[in-house]
Parts: C-alpha cells; structure tokens; sequence
C-alpha cells in the first residue's frame, strides 16, 4: 500500500511541459519572479518554502507542478473560503478539483473521497483538522500522491502573527511520506518565522524562494486620528465610491457601529466578526465576494486567504499589532495589480490600548517581549519620516532604494525638529503631578488651564503650570504620542491611564539627550479638508470606461447563472484588456491575460457577441 502512496520517485519526470500548462489552462503567456524557478524544483522532487507577496502568484507556484505531474496535490489551507475561492477557480478553468471541509454535507465529502480514492482529483484542498482527522493519513495512503502545498504557512509559528497550533501537526507529513515533495508558502514572515517553518516543518533540506515584497500598485498612507468616522467617510466618497474596500477595526461593537454608519450615510457596508452567528458570517462574506462595490466591516477575523482580486482599497480604524498583520491586511487590496489603497488613522489610544493587551495576555515573558518589539516596529512605521515602503520591506529584510515616489511621505514629506524643549516640559508636568493623572489632566496644567480639579489639587501653583502655552491640546497629544513611542511615558494599561515615566528620562531632562519629534500638521477645518480632497484621476477614457462596464455587467450576470463570484470567471484585468484591445476574433481573444483553453473555449463567442453589441 506504501508504494503506490509514494507514486512518483521525487526524481520522476514531469508529464506535461509546464510553460503549456500556463498558457492552456491560466491563460498566461510566462512566469513572473521566481514562479519558474519554484516549479522546475519541485518537479525535480525538492522541498522549498516560497515567500511571495499576495498577488504575486503563489498559487501557480503548486497549481502548474500539480497539473504537470500524475497523482495528486493535497493543499493544506487554514479557511473554507480559501478553498471555496481556489476549487470555484480551479474549475472555471477546467481543473479537477475539490476540498473536504466542514461546511460539506456528508454526502458531497463521501463523493469527493470516491474521487479522491479512484484518482479522478488533481487537486485536493483539505483544513489542517481534517488531514489529523482518523483514517484520512490512512486513505491518502492509498492514493498516488504528487506533493504537498502548505499555505499560509506562517500559521506554523508561534513567532508569527496568526499562529494556529492545527498547523503544528504538519510535520506528520514528513514523516509518514518522506517520499512527496512539500512546499510551504506564505506572504508574511519575518527572519525568525522563516526559521521557525523550516525548524517546525522539516524543510531545513528544501530551498527557500524569497521574492521582493514590494506590492507597487498600492499607496501607502497613514493619518492620525481626528473623528476618524468622517475621515473614512471622506476617503471613500472621494476616492473609492462605488468600489470594493475593507475596513478593519479592532474590536466587534466597532465593526458593528462602522458598518451600521457607514450605511447610514450611504456606503454599502456589511460587518464580519467571529460572534456574529455563522450563517450571517457566512452570508455577508458570500455578498462580498459575489457583488460589486460592497465594503467590507471587520475584525482581523475576515480575510485570510480571500482571493477576491479587486478589492481597491484596505482602511485601518485601529492600529495593527505587528507590521507582519498590517502587510497582510493590506495586501488584500489590489490582488489583480491595479492602483489601491492601504489607508490608516492612529491616536495615542491605540497605543494603550494595544500595549495593555499585551500586558493582560496570558503567553510567557518571552512572547509578550516580542509582541512589545512587534508593536514598537509598528508605531515606528507609523512615525516615520522616511519613504514607507522603504521602512516597511527593510523590516523584511529587503533592501528598497527608495524614495518611491507614491507613499505619503513620499508626496507630502513630514517636517521635523528638535523636541527636547517640549520633551522636557512634559516630563516634568507628569513629574510634579505625581504620575498619577492621566494626558488631560497633565495637558491642562501645562497650558494653564485652571480646571476646578487642577485648583482642588493645587495644580495650578505648581512650576509647571502654564509653561506650556506655546502649544495646543493636539499638538502636547502629538508630542505625548511621540515620547510614548520612544518609550520615554508609559501610560497605566490597568487604571485610568495615568501617565508615567520610562526608561532614559533623566538624560533627556539633563539636556544630556535630544529628541528629535515629527511636526504633525494641526487638523484643518472642514472647509479646507473638503478642497483638499481630489479625486484620481480617471484611469480609462470614456468609450473604454464604457466598455468595460458593459463586460462587467455581463460578467455578473453569467456570475449569478452559475451562483459564483465574478472573479472566478475572468478578474478585472482580463476584461480591461478585452476593453482596451477589442478582439475582434477567437484568435485575439486567446491573446488576453487569464483566458485559458477551457475558458476560452467556454466564454468566447459569448464574449466577442458582447464587444460586438456594444459596437466593436
């Protein structure tokens, strides 16, 4: 029985020539990056972790060796959706493929297994629950197996930022079939996960692929708080009206309250969070990926392994704890390669309210010390003055020659200056109050506001007070935002957030350290926000732009015959094409990127009778 669970030796040739498989079955004319590298290795039998950003075609990286070689490719993937998303794809393409998963009635899991069984699969997506499920290593036994993909494999590390210990059993994959080739792949990891997949997943043999994390399509912008409501509403009525988003808040009354107002105000929005009862998680997830224009309300929750490509912008109403978390997030926007959004405001009560999570977790010295190091790298992406981009692939390990020209930084460059004055004033102020009050009660004293509590205190006899007229209440919050960062204040997570000093105070009062802080714009009126507000400028001319609605709206309505989201039949950019060129004939249509033999085959004349319609 072992035997035929090893199928090929890991030597054995391939028997398809995978540059025809590309073409004939996805529709593209070449690889990208090291996508040929990665396919050539595997088919020769090698291990590899593959780091790639979303978008960049991780799953060709599995999807072409596992129609190139005899057997069967089992996908590990941590979320029905995912595999709901890749097997809808798969089969528009003409691909045998399936996933076992939970959301199954028993009779579909009992036929998907006879297929499996009779070798009539090429793709098996399966949860990492379900390959530890009794007898399923037994039936796999069975079968002539071709390789193991493990997505989303950062999932494996305690270090990273989604650990799931389901993943941790992976290793059972090694030892039971050391004859099959694994690939591990994921978007998102950090020096100390890659090592911990390599350790965790017996990969410490395999190739590491690592490709530029770069996404150039998205713009990178990050704001401070200030009625964040408004400031989203802004941003999607200026920039995204009518288009795809999601939006990520931190906690579930949140997503609720965002999603309800949003609607209020004319935004079609849906909320996502795991105490919503399952079947609205369900249907709202299925709204979203099956209909345009919609927004998307959600905890962290919601996103993992969406493949929906033309999601145009990702907003942050609370602040990620990691940078690895907010790449990911933010790389859901714009999988098909055109221009998106990532688009974030912050306040200094993100930062307590995270550092205070941290500090109530329930994980080990060790773990909250990396969490604390993760935050820090976080709110120094958030204060930088340096091109993003730059600061958040070097946190990757990549090297990017920047200015990149697109970041917010990059178009409005943020002013600094020395702040040691300021930093000494405040410091003092939470001195002589005794580290006991909180940023309004300290901010008060130093502008000499006499409030009755400050007066009841004997507050407003102190050295401090009124010596720091010279600034506004926002401008003493940057200021405290700021030394909260350098970790000069720490704020009491426990009580009412009493402000107290750090580590390194003394040098700065001494005068022996000067600190250097970013001069944050003071918020503009309305007036002056709302002239300031410019929408893109159009990407496509009329007649285009016109054309390419009349093949979305066909495309939904082919969509809504067969019960699938749009995408899996052709993305946007198969269409933007279609609307640009104007094949005229079966021969020109065959030349778009993504149209495959299957689909060409499946929707072309239906496609050229529209163009032609609409009078090309």
């Amino acid at each position: 029985m072992l035997t035929l669970a090893l199928g090929k030796r890991r030597s054995g040739p391939a028997s398809r020539d995978p540059g025809t498989v590309l073409r004939d079955v996805f529709g593209f004319e070449r690889f990208r990056g090291h996508q040929e590298e990665i396919v050539g290795h595997v088919l020769a039998g090698g291990d590899a972790l593959v780091l790639m950003p979303t978008g960049g075609g991780k799953s060709l990286c599995y999807q072409v060796p596992a129609l190139c070689l005899e057997g069967l490719t089992v996908v590990v993937s941590p979320l029905i959706a995912l595999m709901q998303d890749q097997v809808q794809a798969l089969t528009q393409a003409g691909v045998r493929a399936a996933a076992l998963n939970s959301s199954l009635p028993p009779d579909e899991q009992r036929a998907t297994e006879r297929a499996m069984a009779e070798g009539m699969l090429d793709l098996l997506y399966v949860a990492p629950e379900r390959l530890a499920a009794p007898g399923f290593l037994d039936r796999l036994e069975r079968c002539r197996l071709a390789l193991f993909a493990i997505d989303e494999a950062h999932c494996v590390s305690q270090w990273g930022h989604d650990f799931r210990p389901d993943y941790l059993q992976l290793a059972i994959l090694h030892e039971r079939f050391p004859q099959v080739p694994r690939l591990a792949l994921t978007a998102t990891a950090d020096g100390p996960t890659r090592n911990d997949i390599i350790q965790r997943l017996a990969l410490e043999e395999g190739r590491v692929f690592v490709s530029g994390f770069d996404r150039p399509n998205i713009r990178y912008r990050i704001g401070l708080k200030n009625n964040p409501r408004r400031q989203l509403l802004a941003f999607i009525q200026a920039e995204h009206k009518g288009e795809a988003g999601i939006v990520y808040c931190l906690s579930r009354a949140k997503v609720e309250e965002i999603a309800a107002w949003l609607k209020e105000q004319g935004v079609e929005a849906l909320p996502y969070h795991a105490g919503l009862p399952p079947e609205q998680r369900a249907r709202n997830q299925e709204r979203f990926l099956r209909e345009d224009g919609l927004v998307m309300v959600a905890t962290i929750a919601f996103g993992m392994g969406i493949d929906k490509p033309d999601v145009r912008f990702v907003a942050h109403l609370d602040l990620p704890k990691s940078l690895e978390a907010y790449y990911q997030e933010t790389g859901r926007a714009g999988r098909d390669g055109l221009p998106s959004n990532a688009w974030m405001v912050y306040g200094l009560e993100d930062v307590t309210k995270l550092k205070g999570l941290i500090a109530r977790s329930e994980a080990d010295d060790r773990q909250r010390q990396l969490d604390h190091r993760k935050l820090d790298s976080m709110l120094g992406y958030c204060e930088t003055t340096r091109c993003r981009r730059e600061v958040l692939l070097g946190y990757f390990g990549e090297t990017y020659e920047g200015p990149c020209g697109s970041c917010d930084t990059c178009l409005e460059p943020v002013a600094t200056f020395d702040g040691t004055e300021h930093a000494q004033k405040l410091l003092s102020a939470i001195y002589r109050t005794g580290q006991r009050f909180g940023a309004g009660h300290v901010i008060d004293v130093l502008r000499g506001q006499a409030s009755d509590r400050a007066v009841e205190l004997g507050h407003d006899r102190l050295s401090v007070f009124g010596v720091g007229r010279e600034l506004s209440g926002a401008g003493w919050r940057s200021v405290l935002r700021q030394l909260v960062t350098l970790g000069l204040v720490t704020v009491d997570t426990e009580g009412f957030g009493a402000l107290h000093l750090g580590e390194g105070v003394r040098a700065v009062l001494r005068g022996e350290r000067r600190v250097a802080l970013r001069h944050d714009p003071e918020p503009r009126p309305k007036a002056a926000r709302r002239a300031a507000r410019q929408a893109p400028p159009p990407v496509l001319d009329g007649a285009t732009q016109g054309l390419f609605d009349v093949l979305k709206a066909w495309r939904r309505d082919l969509a809504r015959e067969q019960g699938v989201p749009p995408y899996v039949i052709f993305h946007d950019t198969t269409l933007l094409a279609a609307a640009s060129e104007r094949p005229g004939d079966m021969d020109a249509l065959a030349h778009l990127p993504g149209m495959g033999r299957v689909k060409l085959e499946r929707y072309g004349p239906a496609l050229l009778r529209t163009l032609r319609e609409a009078g090309c």
